[in-house]
């Protein structure tokens, strides 16, 4: 009987000695899924992952992968998983055809070295050292390696990080590819943009709990202000007419940029203007845009992700 869910976890707890990092943690995500993963550092994502990984331990709590338990099912398991760590190690000597090839032999069944770089455009590096590689093109070896043995799940913790707009993206559609095959996803990320991108269901963690979930349209959704408005004046606006603004929202500033959240824009923008010409504040730039993720978490948690 297949099981219900791919990944299920309940009432996970990881200590550290005085640091909880994992407190008391649920999740339970469905064949087929992309779930994400979202918070700052230190807010217990990594250790999470690892522990359903099979990589980590955790003090108290059930995690189920497949259906399966780790220390009854430790092979069967990880024949089924792929694994991208926050940080992969490759022998800088060898060639991406020569670590493929070392990462095949590690399954029964799986891909040739050939298809895993055609799968992640690694081809005209085939006899490149790893020494040599972009950071791009060590993270696409990672996922490479992870999905050397065909698994039915994908681990992916901060595969991005680091990475320029352009690997980011390609790194992207090569996930959607492994997803349009029928594989679950999991991946822990601190970029909002590529959880609203790849995510079907996100999970914004802090302090090892989780505070927020759903799609990301749904916590978009339940923002009390779902608008943005952001604007520089100089002098910069004092707090006092930005709280005054209708329907404002935890209010940030950065020297005489603004960011707040408003309820309504057509209310807010004239208001704004009204208060900024009887200031003597001179208006130099003014943009409007929907909530975030990011502004979900500040929502949340009454920080920026940046703050971490």
């Amino acid at each position: 009987m297949e099981a219900a869910y791919a990944i299920e976890c309940r009432g996970l707890v990881k200590r550290y000695g005085d640091v909880t990092a994992v407190d008391g943690l649920d999740l339970a995500i469905s064949p087929g899924e992309c779930f994400g993963l979202l918070g700052p550092n230190g807010a217990g994502k990594t250790t999470t992952i690892e522990i359903l990984e099979g990589l980590n331990r955790p003090d108290s709590g059930e995690v189920t992968i497949l259906g399966r338990h780790w220390g009854t099912h430790e092979r069967e398991l990880r024949e089924r998983l792929g694994a991208s760590l926050q940080e992969s190690r490759f022998l800088d000597k060898l060639t991406v055809f020569e670590t493929l090839r070392l990462f095949r032999s590690f399954y029964r069944d799986g891909k040739t070295p050939e298809e895993a770089m055609r799968d992640l455009s690694l081809e005209e590096k085939r006899d490149t050292r790893v020494m040599k590689l972009s950071g791009g093109q060590r993270q696409r070896l990672a996922v490479a390696c992870a999905l050397t043995g065909n698994p039915e799940i994908l681990f992916l913790d901060e595969p991005t990080t680091g990475l320029d707009p352009q690997s980011r993206r390609q790194l992207w559609e090569h996930i959607r590819a492994f997803r349009s095959r029928g594989g679950t996803v999991l991946l822990t990320t601190h970029y909002m943009e590529e959880a609203e991108q790849l995510c079907d269901r996100v999970a914004i963690v802090d302090h090892g709990k989780v505070i927020g979930e759903g799609t990301p349209a749904q916590l978009i959704g339940r923002l009390r202000a779902p608008n943005v408005l952001d604007f520089t004046s100089e002098p910069p606006a004092p707090l006092e007419l930005v709280a005054a603004i209708p329907g404002a929202f935890q209010p940030r500033q950065r020297g005489n940029h603004w960011s707040v959240s408003v309820s309504s824009l057509a209310e807010a923008i004239p208001a704004l203007l009204s208060a900024l010409d009887q200031s003597g504040s001179r208006l130099e730039e003014l943009s409007t845009r929907r909530a975030m993720l990011e502004d979900v978490f500040l929502a949340l948690t009454g920080r920026e992700l940046r703050d971490e």
